[in-house]
């Protein structure tokens, strides 16, 4: 039975959900190997399947070389002038991403005060 394109996209999405949750636990245990094959799994799902990666993974692993990110453990996050840099000790690449809405979001309540 030939499922429709719509249906096949609903399961990768639901199998990226599973293995995204299962690469957060193998990482909580250490095993940050499994987490990585976990999301090379994740990645070729979205690619085969033309699903977009959810946004709520997009930051939690390596765009370079797909590891799964544990801040502290396998990679560095700071704050610096409305950007968020993370930097994977793996492969040393740089990602940098904006939070503009979060300090417009400051400003306005500090000055509603």
């Amino acid at each position: 039975m030939k499922r429709s394109k719509r249906g096949r996209r609903k399961i990768a999405l639901q199998r990226i959900h599973v293995l995204f949750q299962q690469a957060e636990r193998r990482a909580s245990e250490g095993r940050l190997d499994l987490a990585h094959r976990y999301v090379i799994l994740a990645r070729k799902l979205s690619t085969k399947y033309l699903v977009r990666m959810p946004s709520e993974y997009k930051r939690r692993y390596c765009r370079n070389c797909s590891s799964y990110l544990v801040p502290g453990m396998n990679c560095t996050v700071r704050l610096t002038r409305h950007k968020v840099v993370t930097t994977c000790h793996n492969c040393r690449e740089i990602m940098r991403y904006p939070y503009v809405r979060e300090i417009k979001e400051r400003r306005k309540h500090a000055g509603g005060d």
